[in-house]
């Protein structure tokens, strides 16, 4: 089940709407580090001030330009770092696209989704960045304690929140809230082990760009595979 709404999502790609969704989200991701970045730089800045004392040596003007640098070089290492977990919770701005392409394309015969009001996605995009980023930022300690383990941790910990995110937006859209987290509670490995495989292309340069759509819809297939037919006028996905 898992693997066929992988393929399922992987073939259909090439589909306009996920490109449009992709670099709308790697868009906003780009302007969103570079904002955060150049704020951190000169709140840092700020601080130091333009001349700087230092206990036996006196006054200095360099001080100020070496912690620029130093923290504009930080910022870098962190934005690297931090740019899927961004990017993920961004693109979730933009799920219901991707999954109204899904069943366009393999279950054309449901009946209209509800729509998640802007203000909740909203909610739950800022949500979603706010654990990605806190626990990719906690989990550093574990790579570093546990090195030779650390793909293992990064993977199972950003699949286990992928999983968790995306497989409730898709089923938002169908059952509404309540139900999404019933049905969630219900196929929780199912759903951790299709996170964890889409987390294994995460440590893979530019190719982890496109998993946040790529997981999407692999997700929207999964729940209408999970989700019981007679309640959502679920239809047999086309071959």
């Amino acid at each position: 089940m898992i693997f066929a709404s992988f393929f399922a999502a992987l073939n259909q790609m090439t589909d306009p709407k996920f490109r449009k969704v992709l670099l709308t989200g790697v868009g906003l991701t780009v302007v969103l580090l570079i904002g955060v970045s150049v704020l951190f730089v000169w709140f840092v800045g700020s601080l130091i001030g333009d001349d700087a004392s230092v206990p036996l040596i006196g006054e200095v003007t360099w001080l100020n330009d070496l912690v620029g640098w130093g923290s504009g070089l930080a910022v870098l290492v962190l934005s690297m770092f931090l740019m899927v977990p961004v990017a993920s919770a961004i693109t979730s701005m933009f799920l219901d696209t991707v999954a109204q392409a899904v069943e366009d394309k393999h279950y054309p015969k449901l009946a209209a989704a509800q729509p998640v009001p802007i203000l909740d996605a909203l909610r739950d995009t800022f949500s979603f960045l706010g654990v990605l980023i806190l626990a990719n930022l906690l989990a550093l300690v574990l790579y570093v304690i546990f090195s030779p383990l650390a793909p293992i941790i990064f993977w199972g910990l950003n699949g286990f929140l992928l999983g968790r995110e995306y497989f409730t937006l898709a089923a938002i859209r169908r059952v509404g809230r309540a139900q999404a987290k019933v049905l969630r509670s219900r196929h929780l490995i199912k759903i951790w082990a299709a996170g964890f495989l889409m987390a294994i292309p995460l440590s893979v340069p530019l190719l982890n760009l496109i998993i946040p759509i790529l997981g999407a819809a692999t997700f929207t297939q999964l729940f209408h595979r999970l989700a019981p037919q007679a309640p959502y006028g679920q239809t047999s996905p086309d071959p």
